[in-house]
């Protein structure tokens, strides 16, 4: 039976030294490949039967732990595997609690990450010495807790408000009226349980440092301390 496998990694040559793994470790698989959240999205959106996905915790629309928080909400019959450039056992640690099915440094041979893929197709489970006996593990926010409530559409606007673009360029970038921004903002603000954009993009960027990597400074923004929606345009 062939599987179908999502590598989603913004760097080509890691994607390509994945997918040679991949290959070695799967008979007969059929690989997509994803170089930002957005483009994960669409491929789910066309076919969500898919048998495993391989996720950078850093990539374009994912910040720390954004990505596989939303994974596991709105596809939790996918096992999802992070390869990260980490080796730091309390971000693998928070993986592990945060749902994934296992963590893979980019520093790992071939012959490692030929395992731990077959080992997480075959239903198990696959964390690097150390990991389930740290018990130094970063808590899980609210607003994580709550990303796996958010619709795929809600999500891609998120990530464009972490990047800084105006409701006029998100409108734009998803071909929708700048009323159906707005809107997908007020649902999404409900559901993180924010009021502004500012205070959805701290808690972006609140994941993304618990995941021990750089936080990047707020982005610029339309109105970000005023606009604030409590339900109505």
């Amino acid at each position: 039976m062939t599987q179908q496998i999502i590598i989603a990694d913004d760097h080509p040559l890691f994607r390509a030294a994945v997918a040679q793994a991949v290959r070695q470790a799967v008979g007969a698989v059929d690989l997509v490949e994803a170089d930002s959240i957005d483009t994960l999205q669409r491929a789910l959106d066309n076919d969500s039967d898919v048998d495993l996905i391989l996720l950078d915790l850093n990539m374009p629309g994912a910040h720390g732990f954004s990505g596989l928080a939303f994974l596991r909400g709105q596809y939790p019959a996918i096992p999802v595997v992070i390869v990260s450039g980490t080796e730091d056992v309390p971000v693998m640690r928070r993986a592990m609690v945060s749902g994934a099915a296992g963590f893979i440094p980019k520093s790992s041979s071939l012959e490692t990450i030929t395992e731990a893929i077959r080992k997480v197709l075959g239903g198990d489970l696959f964390w690097p010495p150390g990991v389930e006996t740290c018990l130094d593990t970063p808590p899980v926010s609210a607003a994580e807790s709550r990303l796996g409530t958010l619709t795929p559409q809600q999500f891609r606007v998120l990530g464009m408000l972490s990047e800084g673009l105006l409701n006029k360029q998100i409108a734009y970038e998803l071909k929708v009226s700048e009323a159906t921004v707005k809107a997908h903002m007020t649902a999404l603000f409900k559901k993180l349980g924010v009021r502004s954009r500012t205070q959805a993009v701290i808690a972006v960027k609140e994941m993304e440092q618990a995941s021990g990597m750089a936080v990047s400074p707020l982005p610029p923004g339309e109105g970000q301390d005023e606009e604030c929606y409590d339900g109505a345009d």
